[in-house]
């Protein structure tokens, strides 16, 4: 009974979510344009839409997908007035594939595809252009969002995302990056940006930065698949192993992170009973790989052996938090990052008491990067209500509270400083 035309609808969304990041590499390869690629890939998709709710969906979409997207770029091609030697070199080689029959064209889409999907991160995530564009980008080429859906996930207007994805393809055409795998200390430095970008859109699902939402799983969702893929296309780096075992362990939380009505529940707080256990030993297992292959462990490997033994503890009061405190250690110093400082004064409080964090706090309030990063103000505010200095605590959560952007994060730091009043947790 062929599908109704709802259902195949549906049915192609799925086959453009999981095919979309492989088409629009292999056609990028062709092309060595990721904004033709794109274009071409979506042309594919309206035929797909017009035409297969009549025919029923092909037993192999991928390959139909790429098959018609090549036979846009020959149409393309010969109404063009500026075939140069490179496009007449494209044209044949094009040609050459219209009437290859479904083995051809299996080959044709799965041969090269792991080189093809790692040089389409590297090309999102290339170091020319803005975070934010490689962001939106990412997402829109790897992750198969419409412009409208990263705009939801991030809060932004859609035009904002649209001129950022336009731009980026714009510079990246403009400064001529090639499709190819960076080699040598060139790899490292690109893999570190294809490895923020993932671990941005992951922290933006897993603590919304603005909105009414605490968490925005989905977004988690996106960020994993991604990294999951990566670790299969570079088996022997540590850390792209070390990022998919905190990404792991932290999604483990997202059941318990939020109450029944959306509230934030802190990790002291959490049940326990509501961790996602398969992605815990996942995450323990991607940080062992990563142990195994490192020397001394990078920044993402020390956050997932930290997250680690947060997972591995039965319950909050039996978390080895001077395990955690040396981890921090070498990760600051590692990092020289006033965020991870932040962290470090929490894991010095729970192991050495309230006065040892707040040492460390206090030295970060003159940090210029921190000056609107309302994480700082929320720390010191726990400290100074353990130490039982209620006006001083209250007075930091309320400045913490004028500082978030995410409604959920501020209702709880208003409770929290109205607890002051009372010299009682919230």
């Amino acid at each position: 009974m062929p599908a109704t035309t709802p259902d195949t609808h549906d049915a192609i969304d799925a086959v453009w979510r999981i095919e979309s990041a492989r088409l629009i590499a292999g056609l990028t390869r062709i092309t060595g344009d990721v904004g033709l690629a794109e274009d071409l890939a979506q042309d594919a998709l309206v035929v797909a839409l017009e035409r297969w709710p009549r025919s029923g969906i092909p037993d192999n979409p991928g390959a139909w997908l790429m098959a018609t997207a090549k036979h846009r770029a020959i149409d393309q091609l010969r109404r063009s007035k500026m075939l140069d030697r490179k496009h007449e070199q494209l044209g044949h080689e094009l040609e050459a594939g219209r009437d290859a029959g479904p083995a051809e064209l299996d080959a044709a889409i799965d041969d090269p595809i792991g080189d093809d999907l790692l040089r389409l991160m590297f090309i999102a995530c290339h170091p020319v252009l803005s975070t934010e564009a490689r962001v939106a980008l990412t997402l829109r080429l790897l992750g198969g969002l419409t412009t409208d859906e990263i705009a939801r996930a991030f809060l932004v207007p859609e035009s904002t995302v649209a001129q950022r994805i336009v731009r980026a393809k714009r510079t990246l055409r403009e400064a001529r990056v090639p499709f190819d795998v960076p080699r040598g200390a060139e790899l490292t430095a690109r893999l570190a940006s294809v490895l923020e970008v993932i671990y941005l859109v992951f922290n933006e699902g897993y603590s919304a930065t603005a909105g009414d939402e605490w968490v925005r799983p989905a977004l988690c969702d996106d960020a994993l698949r991604l990294g999951r893929i990566l670790a299969e296309l570079v088996p022997a780096e540590p850390e792209v192993h070390g990022l998919v075992g905190l990404m792991e362990i932290q999604a483990s939380r997202l059941r318990a992170r939020v109450g029944p009505g959306g509230e934030p529940i802190l990790l002291a707080d959490q049940d326990r009973s509501r961790w996602d256990q398969l992605l815990v030993r996942r995450g323990l297992a991607a940080l062992e790989r990563a142990e195994h292959l490192a020397g001394a462990l990078g920044p993402y490997a020390l956050q997932a052996a930290i997250a680690a033994c947060h997972a591995r503890a039965p319950t909050a009061d039996e978390t080895d938090w001077t395990r955690i405190t040396a981890l921090y250690d070498a990760l600051a110093q590692l990092t020289q990052s006033p965020v991870v400082e932040v962290n470090r004064a929490v894991a010095y409080t729970m192991a050495f008491g309230p006065a040892a964090g707040l040492e460390i706090a206090d030295a970060l309030q003159s940090e210029p990067a921190l000056a609107s990063y309302h994480l700082l103000p929320t720390v010191r505010g726990d400290f100074l209500f353990k130490l039982g200095r209620f006006d001083e605590a209250r007075a930091e959560f309320e400045r913490a509270a004028g500082l978030t952007r995410n409604a959920r994060e501020r209702d709880l730091l208003r409770a929290r400083a109205a607890a002051c009043g009372r010299g009682s947790a919230a």
